[in-house]
């Protein structure tokens, strides 16, 4: 008989080969963790490869999950728990698991040539080389073929395929996980083929079970649900809180948005995300290029749409004229960039914050643009909301510098009440009697152009990439008209400082050390720090969200410190972009690895500074 044991959380990671379906099993633990009612936070590891060659290191896919009974911000520095299918997937994440761990792992894949390809000399269940972990060794392929030995319909091959459904039930019951969330997905997933829908009902079942009715586990694990304010919960991603916020955008603006986007890793979410929400009054484009996606999202601007595109590093180098185009024509155009390791097509699946300059600089000309990054999965929702504001307001350019980490992994999020959002007001010009229409005739207090719909009657005007005229647009080459546009596009940009709101400092507004990032290092900057706070040092920290312009504080709240250390995913462009423009000292800490920040590296780094 086993006991249960009630802790306060559990990290678990899902590893095998690409085709063992580990990015399944992860999301399926994940909503069964989410609706029992746990703070959830995870990290999908999955090869840049279509199919790398099968049993090998680099075909290896996992996905780690942290789920707890107190708010969590990062998907855990380490697994506790390691589910291995197979020599290259335990060879690729036995590093990361600590010293006692648990590893669960299935012995028939153990195999003389699955442990060749993995690169084992030796069997490590035979030997003393997992020692220092707690190894549970089973037949989990054989196991689960018997179990599915009676649904004859079903080749062995296919069964097999099912093989993760055992060790998703297996760790179900282990962690105390409910099965039926996972038994309801299954039925609706494949409702057309009512023998998959048993052959993977009943692996589940069967792992489920055996965990139960064996002496596999001594001890079985409890993580008891969250306490959480009241409301509707559900799982997100940051691409598809991306999507839903551009729906909301729609309904707050009353207007039809565009979406022109090309296929590219790992932004293409959204465009799958976005496609069935036509009734939401969205349009979505896949264009045959990079180049194609973002003129026709240019062209849908100026045809009175709200307009966006999306894409990674590579596609922005190829779209860079034509936002720089956008900035001319000073058209609202929403850029999202998913960020990616690089550089070229560099490392396409893992995370990195290196586009920052790109998105800053990465123009001819004088081309100033306004950039949002979230902090947070669910953040990504009220990100790309106030990108199309910021849009409209200054009417150019905006960009949401997203990453990887973001995109793919997920948290709870509560699904905020409709009635909290104020409108989007989206105004057109309208033409005046008796006078010509300026299409550069500037707002006061925004400096933004009017945006009239062309066909308008009295609204008759021309854009191009010229230098322009002031007020009339017309192409102009006199020096000060170059230098009055070139001033005023830039400023509009500058004013968007009276709108972002003052910087929150989470511990002692003065000291020793201040954590200033950006992005997806929010979660472990933040438990980092609260965990250093909790020990007495001196150190704070804030998080950027609004990169350009920066918050109008954040000088005077770097200079209240005898340092500001900037970690990004990035070899330190955060920390130029501050030190061009401040006096502070800024510590640079840079790391392009291919992972998110772990706490601990962040606690250590804090730890040397204080």
């Amino acid at each position: 008989m086993s006991t249960t044991k009630e802790i306060d959380a559990l990290t678990i990671r899902f590893a095998g080969d690409s085709g063992d379906g580990m990015q399944l099993t992860g999301a399926q633990f994940t909503n069964a963790s989410a609706i029992f009612g746990n703070d959830i936070s995870t990290l999908p590891d999955f090869p840049a490869e279509i199919r790398a060659p099968a049993g090998t290191l680099a075909g290896v896919s996992g996905f780690q999950v942290n789920f707890s009974s107190e708010d969590i911000y990062t998907p855990g520095d380490s697994p506790e728990v390691l589910v291995a299918m197979n020599p290259a997937a335990l060879k690729a994440n036995l590093s990361d698991v600590p010293r006692g761990g648990t590893i669960i792992v299935n012995k028939d894949a153990f195999s003389k040539n699955n442990l060749k390809k993995a690169g084992y000399e030796n069997n490590p269940l035979e030997d003393d080389s997992l020692l220092a972990y707690q190894v549970h060794t089973l037949a989990l392929t054989s196991l689960n073929r018997k179990a599915l030995e009676d649904i004859t319909s079903l080749s062995t091959k296919e069964k097999d395929r099912c093989q993760n459904f055992f060790a998703l039930g297996l760790t179900f019951w282990a962690y105390d996980r409910p099965m039926e969330p996972t038994l309801k997905w299954v039925k609706e997933k494949f409702k057309k083929l009512p023998d998959v829908v048993a052959a993977n009902e009943r692996s589940l079942q069967a792992g489920y079970y055996y965990g139960e009715n064996t002496e596999t586990f001594q001890i079985r694990y409890r993580v008891k649900s969250a306490s959480s304010e009241p409301g509707v919960y559900r799982k997100v991603t940051g691409n598809e809180a991306i999507a839903l916020g551009m729906a909301t955008v729609a309904k707050l603006s009353q207007k039809p948005i565009f979406y022109g986007s090309y296929p590219i890793t790992p932004a293409s979410d959204i465009l799958h995300n976005l496609s069935p929400l036509k009734h939401f009054n969205i349009r979505t484009f896949q264009a045959e290029d990079e180049i194609a996606a973002v003129g026709a999202a240019i062209g849908a601007a100026f045809g009175g749409s709200l307009a966006a595109t999306g894409t990674s590093g590579p596609g922005i180098c190829l779209k860079s004229e034509a936002i720089g185009l956008a900035a001319v024509y000073e058209l609202p155009l929403v850029v999202i960039n998913v960020q990616r390791g690089g550089p070229s097509t560099g490392s396409p699946t893992k995370p990195e914050q290196s586009d920052l300059l790109q998105a800053m600089f990465g123009r001819n000309g004088e081309s100033p643009v306004a950039i949002l990054s979230p902090q947070s999965p669910a953040d990504c929702f009220d990100t790309i909301i106030e990108a199309f504001r910021w849009a409209v307001r200054i009417m150019g350019p905006v960009f949401v510098l997203s990453d990887g980490f973001l995109a793919n992994s997920s948290e709870p999020w509560k699904i905020p009440n409709p009635q909290d959002f104020l409108p989007i007001e989206v105004k057109h010009a309208k033409a005046e009697e008796g006078k010509d229409f300026l299409p550069y005739k500037r707002d006061p207090e925004t400096l933004s152009r009017p945006w009239a719909i062309p066909g308008t009657p009295g609204m008759e005007h021309r854009l191009g990439g010229l230098s322009k005229e002031p007020g009339t647009g017309n192409v102009s080459y006199a020096a000060d008209h170059q230098q009055k546009m070139t001033d005023d596009r830039a400023e509009k940009v500058a004013r968007l400082t009276e709108i972002i709101p003052p910087l929150q400092v989470h511990g002692e507004s003065k000291g020793k050390l201040l954590i200033l990032g950006w992005g997806a290092s929010y979660g472990a900057i933040r438990s980092a720090t609260e965990k250093a706070q909790k020990e007495g040092k001196s150190v704070s920290y804030t998080h950027l969200r609004y990169l350009n312009p920066f918050p109008k504080d954040l000088e005077e709240i770097c200079a209240n410190f005898e340092q500001v250390l900037v970690p990004e995913l990035n070899m330190g462009q955060l920390t130029l972009l501050l030190r061009g423009k401040y006096k502070n000292n800024f510590v640079s800490y840079g790391k392009v690895q291919g992972q998110p920040f772990k706490i601990e590296e962040l606690y250590d780094k804090i730890c040397e500074l204080t």
